[in-house]
């Protein structure tokens, strides 16, 4: 089921399905969010958990055992449930039944938050171990914009630029994007600027970490834009679908990697995967704003 919240200055919509976001739009009515159109992506902006990225095979060991689960977890094609409603806000929450134990054998409540404040979403994932053992899991977002978002506009018209200079790494991944374990310097233009095109993304996603935890995209000329904010995530995975004119971006904020290559990954092991100790609650903000200038 899909509900809608509005403040005056956004309206915003999310399917119970995945407590996936599937509208966006300013008070004046510009969609910023992508449509989901299946020829390029049905996606919208699925939320990642409890992995984020591919298994190697599609498995993992965690206390000895063998599980399997399928790409970026089992969150985005889970119903969740509608926990609390008001003008300008609302939370759905996904618990542990039958069907996770069998992937992901814990005990556990994540929860989703959606808060409009002026012109800005502010997304808040809750998890919280109802386990008696420690529970490794990792968690993002995965929302994907119109892009271009005005008429006449290319998709090459369009940048991101980050909110500091910095000087971020390519997460190295394989031609079957796991892991390489090589990671590059990616230089930013005045340690900024990413201009885009099509092909940035021949060899699928562009994983940046030590970069500024907040990012834009917009035009060279254009009057609106979308800045995503991730002060808690390490790393910001930057997609389309590979090899096409795919009308849209992914602005992937992500706490954890995906495997090695080659990898049947131990969840204990994992370094990067946030362990939650028993009983413990795991929260992590992050926000997205859209502007409009005059």
């Amino acid at each position: 089921m899909v509900y809608t919240i509005a403040n005056g200055q956004l309206i915003l919509s999310v399917d119970s399905l995945g407590a996936q976001m599937v509208s966006l739009k300013s008070e004046a009515g510009t969609e910023y969010l992508w449509s989901g159109d299946p020829s390029y992506w049905k996606g919208q902006a699925p939320n990642l958990f409890p992995f984020v990225g591919r298994l190697t095979n599609g498995e993992y060991i965690v206390y000895g055992k063998h599980y399997s689960m399928k790409n970026h977890g089992f969150a985005s094609s889970s119903e969740f449930k509608l926990v609390r409603a008001d003008s300008a806000a609302m939370e759905f929450s996904l618990s542990y039944d039958d069907k996770t134990m069998l992937q992901y054998p814990f005990r556990f409540e994540f929860r989703v938050k959606y808060a409009l404040e002026e012109n800005r979403v502010m997304v808040t994932f809750r998890v919280e171990n109802l386990d008696e053992k420690i529970m490794p899991f990792g968690i993002g977002g995965h929302p994907g914009f119109r892009v271009p978002l005005e008429e006449g506009d290319n998709f090459e018209d369009y940048y991101l630029e980050f909110s500091q200079v910095c000087a971020p790494d390519r997460v190295g991944h394989t031609p079957a994007v796991f892991l390489s374990g090589i990671d590059q310097r990616y230089p930013l233009e005045e340690g900024k600027i990413l201009r885009l095109h099509h092909d940035l993304f021949d060899q699928d996603a562009i994983v940046l970490k030590n970069m500024s935890r907040e990012v834009t995209v917009r035009s060279k000329s254009g009057r609106k834009s979308v800045t995503v904010s991730f002060p808690q995530m390490q790393y910001l995975g930057i997609w389309h679908m590979p090899k096409t004119d795919a009308p849209y971006l992914c602005i992937e904020p992500w706490t954890s990697l995906p495997s090695r290559q080659g990898v049947v990954e131990t969840f204990e092991c994992k370094s990067d995967l946030i362990h939650l100790l028993p009983g413990n609650v795991y929260k992590n903000a992050w926000s997205i704003m859209i502007k409009e200038e005059e």
